[in-house]
């Protein structure tokens, strides 16, 4: 088991995202996300699926290159939006 707030392994990531591996699905939820905002209870069950149970606070660090870190896990969702790579994780 995971400690809460922690992101997903690899593996852990292609089984989340294997729902979501359609580009229709994946942009579906953003759209949810962008008209809904990240309060959402169906965005919120996402995040936290993906964060083992807990979505988390703060600045978080990040592997994208050029952005060492985003404001929340919200942010980060949104960038991942914006920008169409779905699939990339912090």
């Amino acid at each position: 088991a995971q400690e809460p707030g922690t992101p997903l392994s690899d593996q852990e990531y292609r089984q989340f995202f294997r729902s979501l591996r359609v580009a229709h699905r994946a942009s579906a939820a953003c759209l949810l996300r962008t008209l809904y905002g990240c309060q959402h209870p169906l965005i919120q069950r996402l995040d936290k699926y993906e964060n083992h149970g807990f979505i988390p606070e703060g600045p978080i660090c990040s592997a994208v290159p050029g952005i060492p870190f985003f404001l929340d896990f919200c942010t980060f969702s949104f960038y991942r939006c914006t920008r169409k790579k779905y699939f990339i994780k912090v």
